[in-house]
């Protein structure tokens, strides 16, 4: 959350021209933890503004036949992914623990996070709501963490919740999630360029931002 203010100091300095990345994630990603808290650093130093675009894996697995992370699916390939995830985190300074169950239930974070979106502080809730799930080990379906969250971002927690059930939202969150799967999206997290260029996974992120920059 400390690096609300590199975005504050990128959000004055931009220009029409500035160069853009979008940067899709669904809060119950594991990777999309470390690539949410060291974006805005990488991001300033490219010149790249980052918009942060939350949306739900849940129907894109299933058309891919999986009805479970396929973290979950695939149990070798889970044990790596902790691991290594564990080590990230390590080499990042970030807090890490296991969130119990995985995934979590991403729909009411999501929802939360295009309401906090148009207050102003949609990218400092995204990285409270991550580091509370991977490095606190809380559930983001409990309004009672999605409420101090807020709370702690100095907003009226009843007032943005409630915004988070009107129809207004739902509907904008599952058009965002439409819109992901045209994009060819296909797990989180997935940057794509102004031009249409896709770059999956955290450890495509300074690839991404390298690749908007020049294509600016």
């Amino acid at each position: 959350m400390g690096s609300g203010g590199l975005w504050q100091r990128q959000a004055a300095a931009l220009t029409s021209d500035m160069a853009s990345l979008d940067f899709w994630f669904d809060f119950a990603s594991t990777y999309s933890y470390p690539a949410a808290m060291r974006v805005a650093p990488l991001a300033c130093d490219a010149g790249v503004t980052v918009r942060f675009r939350p949306f739900l894996l849940g129907p894109i697995f299933k058309a891919q036949g999986w009805d479970n992370s396929p973290f979950n699916v695939y149990e070798a390939k889970g044990r790596y992914m902790w691991r290594d995830l564990e080590r990230l985190c390590e080499s990042q300074g970030l807090p890490f623990r296991k969130p119990d169950p995985f995934p979590q239930h991403s729909l009411l974070a999501a929802r939360t996070a295009l309401v906090a979106q148009d207050e102003g502080c949609g990218d400092d809730f995204c990285r409270a709501v991550f580091q509370a799930e991977f490095g606190e080990g809380k559930q983001i379906n409990d309004p009672s963490v999605i409420e101090s969250i807020l709370r702690r971002l100095n907003r009226d927690p009843q007032a943005l919740l409630a915004r988070a059930q009107s129809n207004e939202i739902k509907n904008r969150l599952r058009a965002d999630t439409e819109a992901a799967i045209r994009r060819g999206i296909f797990g989180a997290p997935t940057f794509i360029a102004p031009d249409g260029e896709l770059f999956w996974g955290n450890d495509r992120l300074e690839q991404a931002l390298a690749w908007a920059a020049r294509k600016s």
